[in-house]
């Protein structure tokens, strides 16, 4: 019973409460709310959003669950230009109306200019087709994007151009605020990519055949070969039909469209042949939509909604279609929550906007939307499913997860080759089912399927080629005065030779295309130029690249970009040597101080516990105190010859000793080693060491002029700069080395190693001293991201592999006079460091045989001592000892007695199988044994 009165007062209450809803609802809600569409109806986009428009109003007023009583009431004002002042009076036009919010403009150069309209009546403005990223700053806030900001699709293609691994594009596209904005974008995202535009083609956005055949023969001329092209719908297809007349749809060309093209295929589809001609191989983006339910009860009902509203033809749906219906369903939601809230519309006049009298333009007409702010915020709180997929706003104003599909144009229709997304990159797999797992930007996961590029290839474009203006490429070569197999000019020639132009002329023969340059000579042929300034013009223009015994420095690689290296060449410090003779105390170098007390020290050691585990039971370890230390000496050094006589019995002495004589092995292997070297290979020295010694001397330094190593010596090493004496040619070098710092000459020469191999391979008076201290190699310079440097870089790895690099190198530096003497700087003496583990491994064994020897010397103590302690079961501590060493020495001598017995078995065996033996002899036998007999009986014990 109480149960049926609470569900009458619960509907009584429901009922109550929404008459006074109602009520109120009927009070403040309008019976209509006043919209406006400002398109460019005339054309194939306006026509498609006009319809799409119209439907989606149709099905909101006949849905009751969205705005309830009130309806959507649309004008449309046919924006004619779609640009300029026109669009301006046509936009005042729909403010007369009282309208709360206008659905466009059709391009974004109009929306730049109503949206300080709308600023001012504070009239939210609602776009899908105006994609110009700028449109989205803080000037704009009445501007609202219900598409995909093109900062997105910039980035799709800033990572297809990477995916693909070219450097440079080429931009084709309108000099409006669309293009302009757009492909600045652009090129912020191809930076963060190190890639970049290298050439930006504008044409004015009413461009005629012959403008636009202007334009892109210079896109022609250029070198890259990968065109971005940026436009309108109605613009860009004129612009691709004049590329194919010109040839440049062809094989080596690479083509991306943005949004513009999808559009342009999907609306106007079916296509002609000729017009898909014009578009073969092209790549180009479309936002992406997930397949739905709407989506695809939509597309069923487009037909129906085209059938007999188009006279010039069937109507094709793109995405902006399906984004035009989705936002006016973002208005109307946006719309209820806003009137549900308790918000009225209503208009106010501006006071600036008074007509003054005479004025014809009746401005007064125009009246700001009090609530515009408050709908605005509602519009951006909007979170609903529509036709396009979930619909969201993030708080920088842009729809969340936007993403794009891949579309290549093939044959006689389109293929998908991926997905976009800002998500997770690219991708074959639908964005959709990747939301759910960690984003993975990895170049492993970065995927695309196979793509027909103009030309139908499938093998990936190149990118680029030799710009076709009849221009050589000016490559600088160094006039060297000094090393001239590196490089040299041929005497009243233009020509160059050399071991690092023979190293270029070969990896140029390897590329797969011809490389039009020409040598250029650098330096006056007095002095040797400066690499570095001969780097520095390649970034100033003056040359194109630099070819020659150029180093590989940090600053060098901040200003171009360099090849794989062709030759390793660090820095090296070259001194005057003297032959070192052998003396009369030669046998003692092989071994450190060190390493000579150690070893003597475990010579010792070792003996200490050899006699320790075999003084109880082996004679030769026994006797008196002096023969015995002398046992222990003679043990340990006759080791070293494997001369020692003693015999070990126990299992511990020997698994010492068998240690010990695998060190000796190892060191006395080791110190003839050492010693044959040192008497037999010729020695050499020097009072310079390495580049330590010069930092802490003071003695003047020669390098070579032109050279980096002045620097690095420097600013590096830390040399002050009075010290440094530069050297013009080889022979001026050795002169000033063969004079010494005392007479006026240098202590020593840094360089790079390949000049130094060179330098010393005649003159067997120097060597190198001390480590090479620098890391570096040579290479050929170009400007920065140049593809040649890439090209060039795998035909060099390609020389190193098949041997072509090694046989060039020999045919111009192979020169070996003094290496025959087999000289060498000092001698390596054989340290602790390198027998460390030996006597670590040997010290252990020791210590072990020892640890087990006490214990178990221990444990026959504890088991024969209480046979020893009185009835009382008490004893002193001495006593405990003398009955401890009392046992040891019976022990001791019950083995001796066994040592003896066995001997003299052994011996009367012997005698008794001789014919002749003596009686006599049996007897002493018969009664040794008994006596050996009674002592070995247990009452001795």
């Amino acid at each position: 019973m109480i149960r049926v009165w609470f569900v009458v007062l619960m509907v009584l209450y429901n009922l109550m409460f929404s008459s006074t809803v109602a009520g109120l609802d009927n009070s403040t809600v309008p019976p209509f709310v006043n919209i406006g569409v400002l398109y460019s109806f005339n054309t194939s986009v306006g026509r498609m959003v006009k319809i799409a428009v119209e439907a989606a109003v149709a099905d909101i007023n006949s849905d009751p669950t969205i705005l309830g009583n009130t309806k959507l009431n649309l004008s449309l004002q046919e924006d004619s230009k779609y640009r300029g002042f026109l669009s301006i009076a046509e936009a005042l036009q729909l403010m007369a109306t009282q309208t709360v919010a206008i659905i466009g403009p059709q391009t974004s150069t109009t929306a730049h200019v109503i949206s300080h309209i709308a600023n001012e009546l504070q009239v939210p403005l609602l776009s899908f087709t105006a994609t110009d990223p700028t449109l989205s700053s803080l000037q704009f806030p009445f501007f609202l994007r219900t598409s995909f900001n093109d900062i997105f699709q910039m980035t799709a293609i800033a990572d297809i151009v990477s995916h693909y691994g070219w450097r440079e594009v080429i931009t084709v596209y309108g000099d409006d605020d669309h293009g302009r904005n757009g492909i600045s974008a652009l090129g912020d995202k191809l930076a963060e990519r190190r890639c970049k535009i290298s050439f930006k083609a504008a044409m004015t956005p009413d461009a005629t055949s012959e403008e636009i055949t202007d334009v892109l023969v210079q896109v022609a001329l250029a070198e890259s070969r990968i065109i971005v092209l940026h436009t309108s719908t109605a613009w860009g297809p004129k612009v691709l039909s004049v590329a194919k007349s010109l040839g440049m749809l062809q094989n080596g060309y690479v083509w991306i469209a943005t949004t513009f093209l999808t559009s342009y295929i999907d609306i106007d589809s079916p296509l002609s042949s000729d017009e898909m001609d014009n578009i073969q191989g092209v790549l180009t983006l479309r936002m992406y939509i997930p397949d739905s339910k709407l989506k695809r009860s939509f597309i069923s009902r487009w037909t129906n909604l085209t059938s007999g509203k188009t006279a010039n033809g069937p109507l094709g749906l793109s995405t902006y279609g399906i984004f035009a219906y989705d936002t006016i369903y973002v208005l109307a939601r946006a719309l209820d929550t806003f009137l549900k809230q308790g918000n009225q519309i209503t208009f106010s006049s501006d006071p600036k906007l008074n007509q003054p009298r005479g004025d014809s333009l009746h401005l007064d007409a125009v009246k700001i939307f009090n609530e515009g702010n408050l709908l605005r915020k509602s519009i951006y709180e909007v979170n609903m499913t529509g036709v396009t997929g979930p619909f969201r706003y993030t708080p920088d104003g842009n729809l969340a997860n936007p993403a794009y599909e891949i579309i290549n144009v093939i044959g006689t229709g389109t293929r998908r080759v991926g997905y976009w997304s800002n998500y997770s990159g690219l991708s074959v797999i639908p964005p959709e089912t990747l939301y759910s797992k960690p984003p993975n930007r990895s170049i492993d996961n970065q995927k695309l399927l196979t793509v027909f590029w103009p030309g139908e290839t499938t093998q990936r474009p190149r990118g680029w080629v030799f710009p076709n203006n009849g221009k050589l490429l000016k490559i600088g070569v160094p006039r060297r005065t000094s090393y001239r197999e590196f490089v040299s000019q041929v005497q009243s020639t233009d020509t160059f030779k050399g071991f690092c132009i023979d190293v270029f002329l070969s990896a140029v023969n390897l590329l797969p295309y011809a490389v039009p340059y020409k040598f250029v000579p650098y330096g006056d042929g007095q002095n040797n130029p400066s690499n570095t300034e001969l780097v520095r013009l390649i970034t100033a223009g003056v040359f194109d690249a630099a070819v020659g015994d150029i180093t590989i420095t940090t600053e060098r690689t901040k200003m171009v970009d360099f090849t794989q290296p062709f030759i390793e060449s660090g820095l090296v410090v070259v001194a005057s040597v003297k032959k070192t003779d052998s003396n009369a105390w030669a046998f003692l170098t092989p071994f450190t101080p060190m390493m000579w007390t150690v070893t003597a020290i475990f010579f010792l050691l070792v003996g200490a516990v050899v006699w320790i585990l075999e003084h109880r039971l082996n004679d030769d370890f026994r006797g008196p105190p002096k023969k015995q230390v002398a046992t222990i000496l003679w043990f340990s050094f006759s080791t070293m010859f494997f001369a020692h006589r003693e015999n070990t019995v126990s299992t511990l002495g020997r698994f010492v000793v068998l240690i010990w004589l695998f060190v000796v092995l190892i060191i006395n292997s080791s110190y003839t080693a050492s010693l044959t070297s040192i008497l037999t290979v010729q020695q050499l020295s020097s009072p310079i060491k390495g580049i330590e010694s010069l930092v802490n001397s003071k003695e003047p330094v020669g390098y070579l002029q032109g050279s980096f190593s002045r620097s690095y010596l420097i600013d590096e090493i830390g040399i002050h700069e009075s010290r440094l004496v530069p050297m013009k040619t080889p022979e001026e070098t050795m002169k000033a080395l063969e004079k010494g710092h005392q007479n006026g000459g240098i202590a020593a020469y840094v360089d790079e190693r390949a000049y130094i191999e060179l330098f010393l391979s005649s003159r067997c008076d120097f060597s190198i001293v001390g480590q090479e201290f620098t890391r570096n190699g040579w290479g050929f310079a170009f400007p920065p991201d140049s593809p040649l440097a890439v090209d060039l870089s795998t035909a060099i790895l390609e020389l190193a592999e098949s041997g072509d690099l090694q046989r060039i190198h020999d045919k111009w530096l192979l020169s070996s006079a003094c290496r025959s003497q087999g000289a060498k700087l000092e001698v390596d003496r054989l340290n602790l460091r390198s027998f460390w583990g030996l006597y670590l491994v040997c010290g252990l064994a020791c210590f072990l045989a020892l640890l087990i020897y006490f214990i178990q010397t221990l444990r026959q103590y504890k088991k024969h001592s209480p046979d020893e302690i009185d009835s009382s079961g008490q004893g002193s501590g001495s006593s405990r000892l003398r009955t401890f060493l009392s046992f040891v020495d019976e022990k001791e001598a019950i083995v001796k007695n066994r040592s003896k017995r066995r001997q003299m078995e052994r011996i009367s065996y012997r005698s008794t199988s001789e014919v002749g033996s003596n009686i006599t002899s049996n007897k002493d036998f018969s009664r040794s044994s008994t006596s050996l007999n009674r002592i070995d009986s247990p009452n001795i014990v």
